[in-house]
């Protein structure tokens, strides 16, 4: 049986800010953000979303569960790829509309998709008025086509 959730709008603006009924306000898509850290560094791994579903999924496993926006199906992250994702802690900022998770990734120890530790393996550069990405050298820790055949 999924696990529940307060209501944040049967809820006043002092409970859902400081009173300890979890209450997520999930936005018009029944999506909440979810920003996931590395516990050991605290690098940020990835940013994902979670309904309902996936949600009560992490908290009832302890293993990180998402809602894929593309494909409109629930993603056990690392399930293909084997580099799961043990939550550690999660918490929920001030008006409970976003998460940030903080896992223990495992496998190889990468989060993204592209066979990086972290999806945010590039940066913004600007040069002469024109803004563009730079990698940053983060190396792949699998082949992606080797793992997920395309």
């Amino acid at each position: 049986m999924p696990l529940t959730f307060a209501d944040p709008k049967a809820l006043d603006h002092d409970t859902v800010e400081e009173g300890t009924a979890f209450a997520p306000r999930f936005d018009a898509h029944g999506l909440i953000t979810v920003v996931t850290l590395e516990a050991e560094t605290d690098t940020v791994l990835m940013v994902a979303h979670m309904n309902a579903e996936t949600l009560s999924l992490t908290l009832e496993t302890g293993i990180a569960h998402y809602w894929s926006r593309s494909r409109k199906a629930i993603w056990k992250k690392g399930e293909t790829s084997g580099e799961l994702q043990e939550v550690v802690e999660l918490r929920t900022d001030c008006d409970q509309d976003c998460i940030v998770m903080t896992v223990r990734q495992t496998g190889r120890g990468a989060a993204c998709h592209t066979g990086r530790k972290s999806c945010f393996y590039r940066r913004v550069v600007v040069e002469n008025g024109q803004a563009s990405l730079e990698d940053t050298g983060l190396p792949r820790l699998f082949d992606p086509k080797a793992v997920y055949g395309h």
